[in-house]
């Protein structure tokens, strides 16, 4: 199972702001929506081996974690990611991990938390990063997660402690969308068969 973790400083972490239909008001939403898209839909298909986490710090109730893995049960298309990501967030409850459709869960959870949950059942951590090893020439093993910032980023503090437990990779020398970048990381496990 491939993990992609999106973190996001500025996303809203309510489903009122996604009301609006601004999602670049709404936190750069549409950067977490291209990316999901990138990240599990295929042309005609989704990715079901593919569990993509949403790490929302932006207001009004930092932080939300929001995991998604499709199935078929999920009825879902491209256009309707942000009405999805909206559903989710409205559906929180505080103090639990709460499943809002099929496959689909909310809380709130810190990134390190996360991050720290899935190490600890024996996922191997890839940051993407332009100064990091290669993705070609990298070791991946079956169950790996890969995270990638928003267009500001990982936070520095956080980015310390992550750099002591995951492994910094590079998909080029330019710096790309993270759109892009989730694509490209698809591309090289679909080509190894990962």
């Amino acid at each position: 199972m491939r993990h992609f973790i999106y973190f996001s400083s500025s996303a809203s972490t309510s489903g009122k702001a996604l009301s609006g239909g601004n999602l670049m008001k709404a936190g750069r939403m549409d950067i977490a929506i291209h990316s999901f898209i990138q990240g599990i839909f295929l042309s005609h298909g989704f990715r079901e081996d593919v569990k993509f986490h949403f790490i929302f710090y932006g207001m009004p109730d930092p932080p939300k974690h929001i995991e998604i893995q499709v199935s078929e049960e999920l009825e879902m298309s491209k256009k309707d990611v942000a009405n999805l990501i909206k559903k989710i967030l409205y559906k929180y409850h505080e103090g639990k991990k709460k499943e809002v459709l099929p496959g689909c869960f909310v809380e709130k959870k810190s990134f390190l938390k996360v991050v720290g949950e899935l190490e600890n059942e024996g996922k191997e951590i890839f940051i993407l990063d332009k100064r990091g090893e290669d993705i070609r020439k990298a070791k991946i093993s079956k169950d790996c997660v890969f995270i990638i910032g928003d267009h500001e980023g990982l936070p520095h503090k956080e980015l310390k402690r992550l750099k002591k437990i995951a492994t910094a990779v590079s998909v080029g020398n330019k710096m790309y969308f993270a759109s892009q970048t989730m694509a490209v990381v698809n591309n090289e496990l679909d080509y190894r068969g990962i």
